[in-house]
Order: C-alpha cells, then sequence, then structure tokens
C-alpha cells in the first residue's frame, strides 16, 4: 500500500504550502519503548559500574593531594622512563600489528594450506594464556636458556617481545570478518579494467579494512599500555632501563603512596583516549581518500 500523499494547500500570496506532521508525531517516533528504556538503563548501570565510576575515583585520587603530587609524580625521572619506555614501545608494537596482523588476516582468509586449521586456533592463545604464564613462556624462549639462541631477558627488546606476544591477535581479529565478508567482485572487475595489484589494493581494499585495521590498532595500543604479567619475569624491572609504567605504578602502591600511583593512572587513561580519537580520524580519512 503505498504512502498518502501530502494535503497541499495554499498560503498567502497564492504559493502551495504541504502541511507538515504534528510535533508530537515526530517527536514519539524518535522516543523510546519501555523494553528500550529499560535495556538501556540497565546497559548504563552496569557499564558506570564497570567502568564510569573506577575510572573517576582514579581521576579524583590522583588530585586528592593536590596538583603538587599530581605534578611530582609525572616529572619524577624515574617515572617519565617508564612513561616514555611503555609509550613507545606500544606504539612501535602496534605499528608492526597493523602491517603484520592485516597479513596474517590475509593469509587465513584468502590463502588454503595444510595447518589453516591449527594456525587459527593458535593465533588466539595470547587471549586465553594468563598473563604471568605467558611471562614464563616467553622467559623460557628469550631467556639464559633460551632453545633458540636469543637471550632477551632484561633488556628492552624484552619488552617489546612481550607486548607483541600478548597484543598481536587484537588486529587479527578485527580484519579477519571484514575480509571474510568483502565481496572479491569489485576487485576482479578492476582488475580487468587494467588496474594493478597495487592500485586494487589502495582504492578497494584498504579502505574497507581501514575501519577494522585501526580497530585493532587502539585495542592493541591500550592493551600494550597497561600490560605487566607478562613483563615481570621477562624485563627484569630495571629502573631507567627496562620498567614500565604498570610496575612503576605498583612500586609507588607499596609504598603507600596511592595518590602518586593514581596520577600515574590518570596519565595512562589520557594517552590511551588520545591515541583511541588519533587512530579514528588517521582511519576516517584513510577511508575517505581510498
Amino acid at each position: 500500500m503505498s504512502a498518502p500523499a501530502p494535503v497541499v494547500g495554499v498560503a498567502a500570496g497564492g504559493r502551495p504550502t504541504r502541511n507538515r506532521r504534528p510535533a508530537r508525531s515526530r517527536q514519539s517516533a524518535r522516543s523510546l519503548t519501555g523494553g528500550s528504556s529499560l535495556g538501556l538503563g540497565v546497559a548504563m548501570l552496569w557499564f558506570s559500574l564497570l567502568v564510569l565510576i573506577p575510572l573517576a575515583a582514579v581521576v579524583v585520587k590522583s588530585a586528592e593531594g593536590g596538583w603538587g603530587t599530581f605534578a611530582d609524580a609525572v616529572t619524577n625521572r624515574q617515572t617519565f622512563a617508564a612513561l616514555r619506555l611503555t609509550v613507545l614501545t606500544s606504539v612501535g608494537v602496534t605499528a608492526l600489528n597493523m602491517v603484520m596482523g592485516t597479513i596474517i588476516a590475509w593469509v587465513l582468509v584468502r590463502d588454503r594450506f595444510p595447518g589453516k586449521a591449527i594456525l587459527d586456533l593458535v593465533i588466539d592463545i595470547p587471549f586465553a594464556l594468563p598473563t604471568i604464564v605467558a611471562g614464563l613462556v616467553l622467559l623460557a624462549l628469550y631467556g639464559p636458556t633460551s632453545p633458540i639462541g636469543v637471550h632477551a631477558a632484561n633488556t628492552r627488546l624484552a619488552v617489546f617481545l612481550a607486548i607483541a606476544f600478548v597484543t598481536l591477535p587484537f588486529i587479527v581479529r578485527t580484519v579477519q570478518p571484514v575480509l571474510e565478508e568483502m565481496e572479491r567482485d569489485v576487485e576482479e572487475a578492476a582488475a580487468s579494467l587494467g588496474a594493478s595489484r597495487f592500485t586494487t589494493f589502495r582504492r578497494i581494499i584498504l579502505p574497507t579494512l581501514a575501519p577494522a585495521i585501526f580497530a585493532g590498532a587502539a585495542l592493541s595500543f591500550a592493551r600494550g599500555i597497561s600490560e605487566y604479567g607478562s613483563l615481570v619475569l621477562l624485563s627484569g624491572n630495571l629502573p631507567y632501563r627496562t620498567e614500565v609504567t604498570s610496575v612503576r605504578m605498583l612500586t609507588y602502591l607499596e609504598g603507600g603512596d596511592t595518590a602518586s600511583a593514581a596520577a600515574v593512572a590518570t596519565i595512562l587513561l589520557v594517552v590511551a583516549l588520545l591515541a583511541i580519537v588519533t587512530l579514528d580520524v588517521i582511519q576516517r580519512r584513510v577511508a575517505r581518500r581510498g
């Protein structure tokens, strides 16, 4: 059945006018139903209990001792060294994951080879392993008795390897579903029109994958700057060399300085938010210019 035609009238001056829908009708179309309102309320309550209230408590705690305590914690040389190592290493690992994670996802979706199902299963091991167990695994592989001859314990390379290990699956698992649903007809059409593989990837594939890649990158970076368990055994926690921010916060807590620990946590929160916003802006530009 076709929609009823709008009623046309004549305004002063002979101009035709259309009768607008009542404001009440438009408002009711946008309002939530009882079930939706209840669901939204429950969701926001649960989200507040798990995320908003704890984050607000950390920010309030960081300012408990005034700006002096906050400034002292941020400008402390040892704390600054830990922050710099954590953030820079996480940035490097995230950049590497954006490339390698996309390649691994491409291989798992587009190629067929023996052991593909096993590889697809192994990718999730960093998700399943407790982080302290991951640290034991990495120590056995890259420690003093390394079976492959790579002794990286108590070095910055150990920090990089540990963060790379625990963040590997993020981009693979965000890109893989997009590749599986991507139609290949457009790629074949572009190839039939003479487009090179690089042009097809840059103009067709990459804009489609960009949101998933950068979403995984945001998760990877956020996990990297907060990692603790896999680093404790392998990095050695050496001040100014291999000490990461999470270990530095534990030092503050063990000394009873909860305000300084909360201040460092607030800095990490701000860094994570800035990274998420930056990655979102970049992915939008990549998708738009594809």
